[in-house]
Parts: structure tokens; C-alpha cells; sequence
């Protein structure tokens, strides 16, 4: 039976309070730093050789989506009425509003260092070292808003604009690509100078969100519950709209061997995009 992803700003104290302590077990376990190491592992830009799977390429949508979906197993192994809420930076748009509350995911990182010093994820805590990162630091950090340089959360109608395209993605399937919901819901610009939708909560957020460590800040998987919802409702706008590309690029493409295609693995699993282009049996959105 189908289970329910709910807004993060409608959940109890309750809820809140048993999505933390599974988060904390997971963590506990060792498991949440595999999570991350994946996430690092898997994070491959257009400049790179090779295949590109979780981020600049089609898959980016049904990759973050198994990959939200495995932590939300690992949540449920410890508390089966658990499930990943998700945050609407459209509407939650202050520093100071869900999710970044004491008694959810804790507040804003202090001006000499961005650690976060309120909530359950705080350093002084003792709950959640950062062991697996791409710089020193072994505490959570965040930078809301980005003191030094201000930038605003996406609007409804940036959101919408990606909505309204009726096509998944376009060739060459790429950052660079100026058509498509999946670039303009990822985010990337031309010159990757102007970050939109997914790409510029990352960096509203700032600290551990910049770069393949993002995981390390829970409201990761708030933010891709949300991404993930964005795909769910594209779908049931733009019916028979289907995952793309349909074939491998072919030999002598530049893309050939670098995207996954709709009947092609995802890595590290075994599973397809198509496979993941439904999962209304597994859950849905409140």
C-alpha cells in the first residue's frame, strides 16, 4: 500500500519529532555517511569524461529520486510511520520558517563560520559529525540567504516556467540545454553563471549544500522531495510526456556513452529511468 510524503510545514510535533530520531539512528548506524559518499561519487559535471548520471543529464530527475527513495527505506527500518517530508521553498521562503525551526532541522549557521549551532543536526549535540565532505569542517554549516552576497529562493512563477515546457529534454543533453523541464527544474544556465530553480536553493542554503557533500545537510532530501513532487506534477500536466532520451545517443554523438537512456541502468542500481517514471504504488503527495 502506497504511503504519503507530506509537507514538511503541516507535520506535528510528533511527526517532526520521529522524523529526527530516525534521521539520528540512521546516522548513528553509519549508514547516512554511505548515502553521502554516493552522492560525492556520483557527482560528475559536463567537463568530466565518462557517464554522467546524478547531475547535468536527464537522469537527474529518476537518480535523485531512487537515491531519496533508498534513504526513505533506511528511515522506515526504524520507524515504519516515517516518510520524507517535503519543503516549498516557493512559499517557506524566510530563514526563519520551515524547515529551520529547533525542533525540525535547526536554524542558520553563526557569521564567523556558518556552523549550525541550534536544532537537533548541531555540532555541540554530539549527534551528527561530518565524517565523509570535501572540506575540514566536521560540523553542519549554513549560510541562508548568503550574508555576503544576498540571492532569493525560486518564485512560483520561475517554478512554473519550468512546469510549463512540455518536453522532458532536449539534445544535447546537457547544462547547456535552453529547452526541457529537466534543465530548467535542475537549474543551470548558459555559462552556469545563473542558477535557477533546484540549483539556486542549493546555494541559498549555502555551507555543507555547495558541491557533492549536500547531503550532509538533512534539508537535502526536503529539497529533492520537493524536486521529485515537481517531476509527479509535470507528469500528470503534460500526459504521454515521457522520459528522454528514448535511445543511447548514438556512436560518434558527443553524448554517446555520457546519459542514460530510458530503458538503460542507472547507477550504482539496477533500475531504468522508465522504471522509475511511476511509483505511485510505492508513494504519493499530500
Amino acid at each position: 500500500m502506497a504511503y504519503t510524503r507530506r509537507d514538511a510545514a503541516t507535520l506535528t510535533r510528533a511527526e517532526k519529532r520521529r522524523f529526527v530520531k530516525a534521521l539520528l539512528e540512521v546516522k548513528r548506524r553509519g549508514e547516512y555517511d554511505e548515502f553521502v559518499r554516493m552522492h560525492i561519487e556520483h557527482f560528475s559535471s559536463d567537463g568530466e569524461h565518462g557517464l554522467r548520471a546524478a547531475h547535468m543529464a536527464p537522469s537527474f530527475l529518476p537518480w535523485h529520486r531512487r537515491f531519496v527513495l533508498d534513504l526513505e527505506r533506511a528511515l522506515r527500518r526504524v520507524d515504519s510511520s516515517v516518510t520524507v517530508p517535503y519543503w516549498d521553498w516557493t512559499r517557506d521562503r524566510a530563514a526563519t520558517s520551515t524547515p529551520w525551526t529547533a525542533d525540525l532541522l535547526g536554524g542558520n549557521g553563526r557569521r564567523s563560520d556558518h556552523q549550525v549551532m541550534t536544532g537537533p543536526f548541531a555540532h555541540r549535540e554530539g549527534n551528527w559529525p561530518i565524517k565523509v565532505a570535501v572540506t575540514d569542517a566536521a560540523f553542519l554549516r549554513r549560510d541562508l540567504g548568503r550574508r555576503r552576497a544576498p540571492i532569493d529562493l525560486p518564485t512560483k512563477s520561475e517554478l512554473e516556467r519550468a512546469l510549463r515546457d512540455p518536453v522532458y529534454d532536449v539534445a544535447p543533453w546537457d547544462s547547456t540545454v535552453e529547452r526541457g523541464f529537466r534543465n530548467k527544474l535542475e537549474g543551470w544556465a548558459r555559462g552556469g553563471t545563473s542558477w535557477r530553480n533546484h540549483n539556486r536553493v542549493h546555494g541559498w542554503v549555502g555551507g555543507d549544500m555547495l558541491g557533492g557533500a549536500s547531503v550532509n545537510d538533512p534539508v537535502f532530501w526536503l529539497h529533492h522531495a520537493f524536486v521529485d513532487l515537481q517531476w509527479y506534477r509535470w507528469q500528470r500536466r503534460h500526459r504521454g510526456a515521457r522520459y528522454l532520451p528514448a535511445t543511447p545517443p548514438p556512436s560518434g554523438d558527443a553524448q554517446h556513452g555520457r546519459v542514460v537512456a530510458r530503458h538503460q541502468p542507472l547507477p550504482p542500481w539496477d533500475v531504468t529511468p522508465d522504471e522509475l517514471e511511476d511509483v505511485s504504488r510505492v508513494y504519493r503527495y499530500a
